[in-house]
């Protein structure tokens, strides 16, 4: 394989073979793509872009050679042995090419702070013994049914009335009819009353998470989560609308991708839980409105161009095979999608407030949906305000030198002293990577003692052996850029490190996110000390130091024990609308409660932003 042939002389298609499984792809695409289209998952924070140098893929045999990004993301020895970026290596001839596994279950919140409910689901059944047909009594099957359920008074689908007749008398006349909402979507043989289930999303940008409940009783069945497979597409949703604006294709594979991986939570929880498909009844998902766009095959665009703009914020009647939960539901099976406040503050966030019950409380509190983007909320029972901050990727591990996603070997918990190190791994493996957890953690510990002062440089040699004797060692170069060891694995440059970038990273992240909830504190004639509460919520907030937080001013300075770790709000949010319709009817009226503050007009934003960037002192 070379990138330098005459491409007059390259076939139109060359045969490639990733990790023993073959694929024939037109001559000149990337490797990246070719995996893509293929189905076979490369890491990649940046969808193929040649930013986050995730795309790590190895040609043992004659590699093409190096490219200029190649020689900055690997070391000689890495080179030499043929390892190469996906995306800026192109398919010119037949080749072998060896791609790591991909940790497809990340460590994710799966629960987290949440009400209790009057258990009042959609999804009702109803036992029935109905008289047999006669001369006498002509009734139509439909009639002697809906008979029996005239407090309800449900519409009929089709689909119903097809294996009506066979069902009511291979059952003798007794049956079980189900009702959602105020549709009659199955008349089942026998008496099933005990057995109906609903199934929770948390559609997210990088996690999806699927809860299986049995709601006849309340509780949760099972439990799954998994990466979003869009994720080649990009880590954020802005790669993924550029994705579909620069690729006609491009949302079609994005929804279907979102469906597969949807669908595969679906089965997965019910194998655990010995639930067949059409007992599941109804399904409801949280997302931001990008990833409810692309699952549902709305087209995303307006969402990333100015004045950002949704589709709707509250969508039409949805079925769960819209979603691509055909054949691992019931055929009928409806859908409760939440509702969004704007292009980026989405029905995650009214599931999370829904679950928080912020319109509930006289305390003023701050919620606080930390990733890409970073949703904030604002309030208590009498008023709230929301926005949405570009916090980029680094709280996810892209963008960072040695980051990683949340998975096994990932480095999620740095404490240091001014004499030692200790750090805390993912799955108690050797250490791959940093996730977001130990970038905020190593950042807040070099603060603290002194190795990196309050505009985020590492300090000189000298005054990093005055002030942490033990750790001044760690503190070496790599190329021409500074950074700090975490663990050593030989020479710097193949060790888990913190850069000065990567510090620089995690600035630009907690300034966009402070100077948010300061206009939103500005808004309310607040001051940051006002706070009672703070809420971090989703799977980076669930394992974020709230000491950590408190200290690189990522959040207000209060008592550590006001900040509290959240959790999957947005999954128990999916939750409360199945178990309840007046906690569904809650989260509509939201969309009336919420005012939504706009940052990206404000006046004087980018001086703000620019104020937040120092980390506080002592």
């Amino acid at each position: 394989m070379t990138v330098t042939e005459d491409v007059a002389h390259q076939p139109v298609r060359v045969n490639l073979v990733f990790n023993e499984r073959p694929v024939r792809v037109p001559c000149g695409v990337t490797l990246f793509d070719a995996a893509s289209w293929n189905g076979i998952a490369i890491d990649s924070t940046c969808g193929g872009h040649g930013t986050c140098k995730k795309c790590r893929i190895r040609i043992a045999e004659d590699p093409p050679p190096p490219t200029s990004l190649d020689i900055r993301a690997y070391t000689p020895a890495e080179l030499t042995s043929g390892w190469r970026l996906a995306c800026r290596t192109t398919a010119t001839r037949d080749a072998r090419v060896e791609v790591p596994p991909l940790t497809t279950r990340p460590k994710a919140a799966t629960v987290g702070v949440g009400r209790q409910v009057i258990l009042r689901p959609a999804v009702q059944k109803r036992y029935l013994e109905l008289a047999e047909p006669s001369l006498a009594d002509q009734a139509s099957d439909l009639e002697r049914v809906l008979a029996e359920l005239t407090d309800l008074e449900p519409r009929t689908e089709l689909g119903v009335l097809k294996t009506l007749g066979r069902t009511l008398r291979e059952a003798d006349y007794k049956v079980t009819a189900v009702v959602v909402d105020d549709v009659l979507v199955a008349v089942e043989p026998g008496d099933t009353t005990g057995r109906r289930f609903g199934i929770a999303f948390d559609l997210g940008t990088t996690t999806v998470v699927a809860t299986l409940l049995d709601l006849a009783t309340g509780t949760p069945a099972a439990v799954a989560s998994a990466l979003n497979k869009q994720q080649p597409f990009g880590a954020d949703v802005i790669s993924r609308i550029s994705a579909t604006m620069l690729d006609p294709g491009a949302l079609d594979k994005l929804r279907r991708l979102a469906a597969e991986t949807l669908a595969e939570l679906a089965q997965a929880v019910c194998a655990d839980a010995a639930v067949g498909p059409h007992e599941v009844y109804e399904v409801a998902l949280a997302g931001n409105a990008t990833m409810t766009h692309l699952v549902l095959g709305i087209d995303p665009e307006p969402l990333g161009m100015a004045p950002f703009i949704l589709s709707a914020r509250l969508l039409p009647e949805v079925l769960a095979a819209d979603l691509g939960l055909a054949g691992v539901t019931h055929p009928r099976a409806r859908a409760v999608v939440f509702p969004a406040f704007g292009a980026y503050v989405g029905g995650d966030i009214t599931a999370g407030l829904l679950a928080s019950g912020m319109d509930r409380d006289a305390r003023v509190r701050l919620f606080i949906d930390i990733g890409t983007n970073c949703e904030i909320v604002l309030g208590n029972r009498d008023w709230l305000l929301a926005t949405a901050a570009p916090a980029g990727p680094a709280f996810e591990g892209a963008a960072i030198r040695c980051g990683m996603r949340a998975a096994d070997g990932a480095i999620e918990m740095v404490t240091m002293t001014r004499d030692e190190l200790s750090l805390k791994v993912i799955g108690d493996a050797e250490p791959q990577g940093l996730c977001g957890s130990g970038l905020v953690d190593a950042v807040t510990g070099l603060v603290r003692v002194g190795m990196l002062d309050a505009s985020g440089r590492f300090v000189p040699a000298e005054q990093a052996q005055a002030r942490a004797p033990g750790l001044a060692g760690r503190l070496t170069q790599v190329g021409q850029e500074r950074v700090f060891v975490l663990h050593w694995r030989g020479a710097a440059e193949d060790s888990i490190y913190l850069s000065q970038r990567d510090v620089r990273e995690l600035q630009f992240a907690k300034a966009a996110i402070a100077t948010g909830w300061r206009i939103l504190c500005e808004e309310a004639g607040l001051e940051p000390g006002d706070v009672k509460q703070v809420l971090l919520a989703g799977s980076f907030g669930s394992y974020l130091s709230p000491a950590s937080a408190i200290r690189i001013g990522l959040v207000p300075d209060v008592p550590v024990t006001r900040v509290v770790p959240a959790g999957n709000v947005a999954g128990e949010g999916a939750k409360m609308a199945l178990l309840s319709l007046r906690e569904r009817a809650g989260a509509l009226a939201l969309l009336e409660e919420v005012k939504y503050v706009e940052l990206s007009d404000r006046a004087g934003f980018n001086d703000r932003f620019v104020g937040q960037l120092p980390f506080p002192s002592g």
